[in-house]
């Protein structure tokens, strides 16, 4: 078998492919270019850490949305924020500091190329409009 010589030259070419846009972006000195966020419009913190939700937000929400629906439970008293209590509600509390959708979700979303479900159910206030029902 004198085949070594190709075969290696496959290796070295595929993981040269497979690994281009890492060392292209090494090379060019960037970071990846994560989107920048809006700044949340009130509040003076989140339910918890900046570094918490950024982790788990996903998990948060889940265990809110099966709190409210299968509990009936419907406040939250924050790990980083032992005093307060705040709405499980993804509209009446996210979306009240978190205020625009697309500059805020969508961005980092879109980002990371996920497609979370909340919108199959929740209405975004600022996009809503009435809906025509029929009547019967």
């Amino acid at each position: 078998m004198h085949d070594g010589g190709k075969i290696v030259t496959g290796i070295v070419a595929f993981l040269g492919l497979v690994t281009f846009p890492v060392w292209f972006t090494v090379a060019q000195g960037k970071d990846g270019g994560a989107p920048a966020l809006a700044k949340p419009v009130r509040g003076e913190h989140c339910v918890e850490s900046k570094a918490f939700m950024r982790a788990n937000h996903m998990e948060l929400l889940n265990t809110w949305r099966d709190s409210v629906v299968r509990e009936g439970k419907r406040l939250y008293r924050s790990h980083d924020y032992p005093n307060e209590l705040h709405d499980m509600s993804l509209t009446k509390t996210c979306l009240n500091c978190h205020a625009d959708r697309a500059q805020f979700c969508d961005q980092c979303h879109s980002y990371l190329s996920v497609s979370p479900y909340c919108w199959d159910c929740h209405v975004d206030p600022k996009s809503a409009a009435p809906k025509d029902e029929p009547h019967g």
